[in-house]
């Protein structure tokens, strides 16, 4: 993960629509930033949540990922995401922060939450990811 902030292995192509910057990884917690803008709006004039679902399921993610030994991969179960308060080309660069909760050898869970540059919540999730071996070979 570190190694994908500091440009030394590639991005997954997902994160080219959030253009995260400012990144920071430490076993089980990550931070990135990210300006909402117009290409993110849905057609009521506002950020799609979408945008919102892809920091919090990303930093929720990472943050497992950065917890697991190597060799290992996860893919996510589950996750609950909250809604406070909308976001628009306005808004200005976000924080997302992502915690893992638990990390065990079949299943980890992980908080994160998305915040303005006043510090005031946008959104928050909850996550369950299913921890496997990743096949040797691939």
């Amino acid at each position: 993960v570190r190694a994908i902030f500091d440009g030394k292995l590639p991005a997954p192509p997902i994160m080219q629509n959030v253009e995260p910057f400012d990144s920071t990884a430490e076993t089980g917690h990550v931070v990135f930033h990210s300006v909402p803008g117009f290409r993110h709006y849905n057609p009521i004039g506002s950020v799609h949540g979408g945008y919102a679902a892809i920091l919090l399921d990303s930093a929720m993610g990472l943050a497992v990922h950065t917890a697991l030994p190597a060799g290992s991969g996860y893919t996510t179960l589950e996750f609950k995401i909250s809604f406070i308060k909308g976001m628009t080309e306005d808004t200005g660069p976000v924080r997302s922060e992502g915690k893992t909760l638990s990390v065990g050898r079949r299943a980890a869970t992980a908080e994160a939450r998305i915040t303005d540059a006043k510090g005031r919540l946008l959104a928050h999730a909850t996550t369950t990811c299913l921890v496997f071996e990743i096949p040797k070979g691939t």
